[in-house]
């Protein structure tokens, strides 16, 4: 009974983790075209005692920014060129998807436990 319980949690928690970086990924996504924007990124840890995910804390993507040629623009320097943003759309979506098939994944595991669960106090009743 235990060990159903445990994976209620385990599949629990890989959903809120990965619901989390979706969120992120939708943040990059709206913020794609935003001057001076650098990409979130998130990590996940493994609990080594519960074996429960954790997600980490958000980094911001240093890589370089696009530089973008717009010389009518507010932001455009003297060459009229201004720093665009870090994200790449195929890699959010990529991410993305990643993300809603492991949700997806982590809740029928979920769903699974569960019925088992509920199957188990039946049969005590």
């Amino acid at each position: 009974m235990s060990d159903l319980l445990n994976s209620l949690s385990l599949s629990a928690s890989g959903m809120e983790a990965q619901a989390r970086r979706l969120r992120h990924v939708s943040e990059n996504i709206a913020n794609a075209d935003t001057p001076g924007f650098h990409r979130k990124v998130i990590s996940f840890r493994s609990e080594k005692e519960t074996g429960t995910v954790t997600v980490g804390p958000v980094r911001l993507d240093q890589s370089p920014l696009a530089k973008v040629y717009a010389p009518h623009h507010p932001l455009a320097d003297t060459t009229g060129h201004y720093d665009g943003s870090n994200v790449d759309l195929v890699i959010e979506i990529a991410d993305a998807r990643e993300a809603q098939r492991s949700y997806e994944a982590n809740l029928r595991l979920f769903d699974q436990a569960r019925q088992m669960t509920q199957s188990l106090f039946d049969l005590i009743r």
